[in-house]
């Protein structure tokens, strides 16, 4: 794997950083500028916004750009808006800069896909994207604990800081480092690489992506009250506990991106039975808390595993979109990661429990084994009927 694929990495988890830490910032960001909590809140769905509109819209964008070019032009508006966010002192303008920040990051996440599945060569994409995803996994285990603790050492400011420090070295990593022989979208254009994203298997496995995501946040999102409510463990030990499901979810892209390029379909199909029956066992045994420490490293290598295999594996369906197929694999995510917790929230307000999340994200995932089970069903009663055979059984899998 070329080694600026890993710097592509650096720069994601710089990213993710952003993305993640205002869970811990919402109380004194809200306190700081004047506005109440619920409208603090409103930052992190407007960067989830702007993940989603921006991941296709950015890609299309840059399709005629060079890589580098589009990669440094990303990560330069990113951390720009980022020094803007520190020093403002209007919500309106931070809420901009969430915005704008978010169509960076999905821009630069989209070229950066589809950047490192070609340079890793054609029966490589998993590899690589493995490398950018872990850059995301490893922002969800430092982001929400470290924005937390420079929240309180130094403010909500110092975190948008961080944030800027960490982006600086990304910039000179990529200006020096990423080749700029041609456009991150060369070779089709616009309107082949359109065609191409109509294919049903590239819709399938997006909707696929976006379930099973949807499910992971969906449970993340609630995992700390679940621990202090339903487990009894301190609240001390919640960001230990967190820190492990991040742990499993690195360890998941690891893991998938050395065999989503070979043995792709037995990750989705075993590990998609593993992660439904692990989020119903997480269910019923939460209130135990060896139980609940084993299954939350569990749950986030599955998800992530099975998570990452289906992007990789909407890389390979959409071989002729090489741009666009990143944009809309980022958005895929985004959809579930912004659905996901609101359909939770849902459940907890009407008074379900906070086990009901984890119901939530087993639904979700049982909804996913539905869909590609019909799909699958589908295509080789189609491929039978082309050929004149009847169609053989084939089980319902991820």
């Amino acid at each position: 794997m070329p080694f600026f694929v890993y710097l592509l990495g650096l720069a994601v988890f710089a990213q993710g950083m952003s993305e993640f830490m205002l869970s811990g910032l919402v109380e004194d960001i809200a306190a700081d500028l004047g506005v109440s909590i619920g409208t603090a809140g409103t930052l992190t769905s407007a960067f989830a916004v702007g993940m989603i509109i921006g991941a296709p819209l950015m890609a299309m964008l840059s399709m005629h750009w060079p890589r580098r070019r589009a990669l440094s032009a990303f990560l330069i508006a990113f951390l720009v808006v980022h020094i803007a966010g520190a020093l403002t002192s209007s919500f309106a303008v931070l809420l901009v800069t969430r915005v704008v920040g978010a169509l960076a990051n999905a821009g630069f996440l989209a070229v950066a896909v589809a950047t490192a599945a070609a340079v890793a060569g054609p029966d490589a994409k998993g590899r690589a994207t493995s490398v950018l995803l872990g850059g995301v996994t490893l922002a969800c285990v430092v982001g929400v604990p470290g924005g937390a603790l420079l929240g309180q050492f130094w403010g909500w400011r110092s975190a948008f800081w961080a944030v800027v420090v960490l982006s600086v070295p990304a910039v000179f990593a990529v200006l020096h480092s990423v080749p700029d022989d041609a456009p991150a979208g060369a070779v089709p254009g616009a309107r082949r690489e359109l065609r191409a994203l109509r294919r049903p298997r590239l819709l399938v496995t997006l909707l696929l992506g976006a379930l099973v995501n949807g499910a992971t946040f969906c449970s993340f999102t609630y995992l700390a009250p679940l621990f202090t409510h339903v487990t009894g463990v301190a609240d001390t030990w919640v960001p230990a506990l967190l820190a492990l499901f991040g742990l499993g979810s690195f360890a998941g892209v690891t893991a998938g991106g050395r065999l989503a390029d070979t043995r792709a379909a037995q990750v989705l199909v075993a590990g998609g039975a593993a992660l439904l029956v692990g989020w119903v066992v997480f269910a019923l045994t939460a209130g135990n808390p060896v139980a609940a420490s084993v299954l939350v490293f569990v749950q986030g290598a599955l998800s992530f595993g099975v998570g990452s295999t289906l992007v990789t594996q909407a890389l390979y369906a959409a071989g002729e979109a090489p741009t666009l197929a990143g944009g809309f694999a980022t958005a895929a995510l985004n959809v579930g990661a912004a659905a996901g917790p609101s359909i939770g929230a849902l459940a907890l307000d009407g008074g379900l429990g906070h086990r009901s999340p984890l119901w939530v994200s087993a639904l979700l995932v049982g909804l996913a084994a539905v869909v590609a089970g019909v799909w699958r069903r589908t295509s080789a009663v189609l491929r039978t009927r082309a050929a004149g055979r009847p169609p053989a059984d084939r089980p319902l899998s991820i």
